[in-house]
């Protein structure tokens, strides 16, 4: 099992305080994986700024053929990366085989596609002999949260359109379901430059916030609670780092005048109790998709 840190392409050993993973549906620990220490923190923001002058001038073509062979790994590892899953989730495990991991494999390549056509535009004759042009410009280091209720599928959601659009990357997975993610950048840290994909174990207040508050992390992506996401905006609001927040999300539902009731009604009764009720996809692929966008300048 896979429990190491990513800091610059090696993989690290914690340097703080042990932390118990438990498999939630036995009420037993998985094992135990030590905290980033916050020197190690700092470590992985300064690779992905430093990674990032080589990384964000790599052309959408390259970066697009890196995110599909993470696909392709992604899918090879599919058994593998789904008993993780439902070990450390207490989701079955067909659900997380036949349902997750190739929806995910589908987010690195929708995103290596994506990179492909993020074109600029004319914006416009304004001056005699000047032309307005809009340029995409990657941001810079991401640090990016994810949630601990789809492991794996967050993570994808979190590192694919920030790695697609020429920025580097500092993930902090749920200290509750880290597995799967420490698993998968181990893989990627065959495919991509070493500082281009990092990531720290841990909790809020220990990791994620020397993280978020770090100097060289230009913006924040989180997928969790609105008290933690007050958090982070509060805190970082005299820097004015640029946020992608999904906040205490639930997947609403519209329904027009010439719906199917009754499937509609059966699809909301299946998907209100489906992943133990911890979904909030509509909201979720909304912000997947619109991530990209905002990890321009």
């Amino acid at each position: 099992m896979q429990t190491k840190l990513l800091i610059n392409g090696q993989l690290v050993k914690g340097e703080g305080p042990a932390q118990a993973v438990f498999n939630p549906a036995l009420g037993r620990v998985l094992v135990e994986i030590n905290e980033a220490s916050e020197a190690q923190v700092d470590a992985a923001v300064r690779a992905a700024d430093a990674a990032f002058e080589s990384w964000s001038q790599t052309t959408p073509k390259d970066r697009s053929l890196l995110l599909l062979k993470l696909a392709d790994v992604i899918e090879a590892h599919g058994e593998e990366l789904a008993k993780l899953e439902s070990d450390n989730c207490g989701k079955p495990y067909s659900a997380a085989l036949n349902d997750e991991i190739p929806a995910i494999a589908d987010v690195f390549r929708f995103f290596a596609g994506a990179s492909r056509c993020m074109s600029g535009s004319a914006g416009g004759e304004y001056l005699p002999g000047h032309t307005s042009m809009i340029r995409r410009d990657p941001v810079g280091v991401i640090a990016s949260i994810a949630p601990w209720n789809y492991p794996l599928m967050m993570v994808a959601w979190k590192i694919a359109p920030a790695l697609a659009a020429g920025n580097t990357v500092v993930l902090k997975p749920s200290e509750q379901t880290p597995l799967t993610a420490l698993r998968m950048v181990e893989l990627a840290s065959e495919i991509f430059p070493a500082g281009v994909l990092n990531l720290v174990f841990g909790r809020g207040p220990t990791v994620g916030s020397p993280l978020v508050n770090h100097p060289k992390v230009r913006m924040v992506s989180l997928t969790g609670s609105i008290a933690t996401g007050a958090n982070i905006i509060s805190n970082t609001a005299d820097r004015v780092k640029r946020m992608h927040m999904e906040l205490g999300g639930k997947a609403p539902v519209i329904i027009f005048n010439d719906a199917d009731i009754d499937a509609a009604v059966e699809g909301i009764r299946t998907f209100g109790f489906y992943n133990a009720g911890q979904d909030c996809t509509a909201a979720c692929r909304i912000y997947a998709q619109a991530e990209i966008y905002d990890a321009f300048v």
